[in-house]
């Protein structure tokens, strides 16, 4: 390989920054050295969110799972692991990861990890109930909460009157499964229903609807977070649903967040949001509904035993307790994919024990627990355990800024407002408030 290694910098810091995987290294430390735009992409943080902390920091609750933090431990690389998490936008992602240790001399220097984006394609694999071979109607919904209830009850209107639809809620409340219910029960019927998948950089999406919207079959066509499509493919989404608008698809999509908040900040067309918005309906987080927990085991458990033949009783009174007071922040998703993780681990339990409960979600209630703190554990306490000045002001200012956004119900444009700072400020503290 001709030139030196100076010549080369050039070369590899662009191959670096305009690789489809996501690239995070760091010293033996655990300190940053590359951490690449895809990895900022995927993990919804910033370089300036990671460049003075260390991955110990940043994963303090979350060892188990840092396969960069066991390869600077073991020395030994890990290579071909799925990971699926929520990011520090809320978004669902799933990885594989590669990630070796670096040598030099004999010495080990860091390690480097490369992550494989496949969100997209899990998402055409798996989808909650799809993999039980039914359809998905109301009937299979399960909901019992008043906030669900109206949901369904203004999807079903939607479903005679054939208007767009857009769905908003969080990643994970199942803002799919209520599009599919809405198809079953469009009328007239519509033929086939699509799901397009929407990405940042992907334009294949908007060549593949209107490869589609250019076929004379009626169809539901449902875009999924349509705010992941840059500007342009949105412009020419929405230009491509406008010519197809008197046909006869019924037009459904979903956001992931309040869709002012979204234009404002130039990740929503608002002529999109327009022509969507004809039927506007909020799926809202566990977090706000809980009482559709226990149902929704119940349901998991019963759809599971039709299947596997492995029968349980439902939960101890200890797990759901615990269940109930988690906030669930994949929602929905979240709870499934729990409730694999722990039926994998069943052998002779007549219900869900504390035992059987993974050790990532633990810690999860861990960190829940320590930020979930009476408010008075930051202003006082005694001589053996007061806070340095630092950690005291960042517990105030977590504690205030959670009382503003819950005050404005977490619209960013307003508490942001009343904050007197930016959107992008506020947007910042939130993501530090995270860590």
């Amino acid at each position: 390989m001709k030139g030196n290694k100076e010549n080369l910098l050039p070369f590899y810091k662009f191959a670096t920054e305009h690789a489809s995987v996501g690239i995070h290294a760091v010293d033996k430390s655990g300190n940053t050295i590359i951490y690449n735009e895809k990895m900022m992409e995927i993990e919804g943080l910033y370089l300036t969110d990671i460049r003075d902390r260390s991955i110990v920091e940043l994963f303090q609750f979350e060892k188990e799972d840092s396969t960069l933090l066991k390869v600077l431990q073991t020395k030994k690389p890990i290579q071909n692991i799925k990971q699926t998490y929520w990011n520090q936008n809320g978004q669902e992602i799933t990885t594989i990861n590669d990630t070796f240790p670096i040598i030099e001399k004999n010495e080990l220097i860091g390690a480097i990890e490369i992550a494989r984006d496949i969100t997209t394609l899990e998402k055409l694999m798996y989808q909650p109930l799809r993999r039980y071979g039914e359809s998905i109607t109301f009937n299979v919904i399960t909901a019992v909460s008043e906030p669900m209830r109206k949901v369904i009850e203004t999807a079903k209107k939607a479903a005679i009157t054939k208007l767009p639809v857009l769905l908003i809620g969080e990643s994970g409340t199942g803002k799919d499964l209520i599009a599919e219910a809405i198809h079953h029960s469009a009328t007239p019927a519509t033929e086939n229903y699509m799901t397009f998948f929407c990405h940042k950089s992907d334009g294949s999406t908007v060549e593949r609807l209107k490869k589609h919207l250019h076929t004379n079959d009626r169809s539901t066509i449902f875009c999924e977070r349509i705010e992941y499509l840059s500007l342009e493919l949105q412009k020419e989404c929405l230009r491509l649903l406008e010519e197809h608008r008197q046909d006869s698809h019924l037009f459904i999509a979903s956001i992931g967040g309040d869709p002012i908040d979204l234009i404002a900040s130039g990740e929503l067309l608002k002529e999109l949001y327009y022509f969507f918005a004809a039927v506007s309906i909020n799926v809202p987080p566990l977090r706000e509904r809980k009482e559709d927990i226990q149902p929704f085991v119940a349901d998991y458990l019963k759809r599971y035993e039709k299947r596997f033949g492995v029968k349980l009783k439902g939960m101890s009174k200890e797990v759901e307790q615990l269940f109930m007071s988690y906030d669930w922040p994949g929602n929905l998703k979240e709870l499934e994919i729990l409730l694999d993780d722990v039926m994998a681990l069943v052998t002779n339990e007549e219900e869900i024990t504390d035992e059987l409960l993974p050790i990532h979600f633990k810690w999860k209630l861990q960190a829940y627990d320590a930020s979930a703190k009476k408010t008075d554990s930051f202003i006082f306490q005694n001589d053996k355990e007061l806070l340095p000045l630092d950690g005291y002001l960042r517990r105030a200012e977590e504690y205030y800024l959670n009382k503003v956004l819950n005050m404005y119900h977490h619209n960013i444009t307003k508490a942001a407002e009343a904050l007197g700072m930016s959107r992008q400020n506020l947007q910042y503290r939130i993501r530090k408030m995270k860590k």
